[in-house]
């Protein structure tokens, strides 16, 4: 059961729920990490379940709660609804784990759909809300059994995505909790580049926390939608070897998602990128995953 390959919705956005869990039953895996929105699509919760169940698969994550930033009260009351929902959610399809995209700064919420004062570039006190977004959250997820998974993003997505830029500083925001209510993810396109990576790695480990492993490379040049910047395991820049290997010497051995956001990608037939990705995971990743757990303590 150690490191079954998962697809993440995010790489075949134009697949509803049901096309998606038949593409990833078809291509032999069985596990998938569904977005909210395709929850949403199908019907709710409870439906989304039977589809998932149905195809034969588990769910691994449910991306994504968080955006946790908003100033103002009206703002972070929604918030806080949004990601109680998203914990219910969770909960109901039987995913564990919530990925936590934190949120950026107010002066850049108008860049993703949101609104908030222009002029609030305070960083700091950003910080500051998603701690106490977080621990307001805690004793819900807990109830649920849901994990909030918090999800330190690339740096050039600090203003707009999320405040939270390195494993070390998710791994400090996540010390006031328990382990079994916040943990972090390890997303090699965000924290490829941490000069502390193996350092942060092998804490997360002794401290029971990392909850999911996501691969995808790191292409240039950028794409004129930095976010569409991820690529197929390598095409791009990231010695996936070493950082399996950091991860499963720390401990973790569960499910291994695929998450690209790629124009080219997103938009090929779901069969082609299933495909590659199981054959690139096979020679880029999962070898050293598995040499590593066979050392790595109990």
């Amino acid at each position: 059961m150690s490191f079954e390959l998962s697809l993440n919705t995010g790489t075949t956005p134009n697949l509803t729920l049901e096309q998606a869990a038949e593409a990833v039953a078809t291509s032999g895996l069985k596990h998938i990490g569904p977005w909210r929105h395709l929850l949403q699509q199908a019907g709710g919760a409870e439906k989304s379940a039977s589809i998932i169940s149905a195809a034969g698969l588990s769910a691994t994550t449910l991306c994504r709660g968080g955006f946790l930033t908003p100033a103002d009260p009206e703002g972070r009351s929604a918030a806080l609804e949004s990601n109680r929902a998203a914990i219910r959610e969770a909960a109901t399809i039987g995913a564990g784990e919530l990925i936590m995209v934190v949120g950026g700064l107010p002066a850049a919420a108008h860049l993703i759909g949101g609104s908030g004062d222009p002029a609030d570039k305070d960083i700091l006190g950003a910080r500051a809300r998603v701690a106490e977004g977080i621990a307001e959250l805690v004793p819900y997820a807990a109830e649920h059994r849901v994990r909030l998974v918090l999800e330190p993003l690339h740096p050039m997505y600090a203003a707009d995505r999320a405040v939270l830029s390195t494993l070390g500083e998710a791994l400090s925001l996540a010390a006031d909790h328990p382990a079994e209510t916040v943990g972090v993810v390890v997303d090699t396109f965000h924290v490829w580049w941490d000069p502390q990576l193996e350092e942060m790695i092998a804490r997360a480990g002794e401290e029971n926390r990392i909850a999911s492993y996501q691969v995808c490379d790191f292409n240039l040049p950028l794409a004129a939608d930095a976010l569409k910047s991820r690529g197929m395991m390598g095409d791009g820049y990231i010695d996936f070897p070493t950082i399996s290997r950091w991860v499963a010497a720390a401990g973790y051995s569960g499910p291994v998602e695929v998450e690209i956001f790629n124009e080219q990608i997103n938009t090929q037939d779901a069969s082609i990128t299933l495909e590659t990705m199981k054959q690139r995971y096979q020679q880029l990743v999962l070898p050293s995953l598995e040499h590593a757990h066979v050392g790595a303590p109990a």
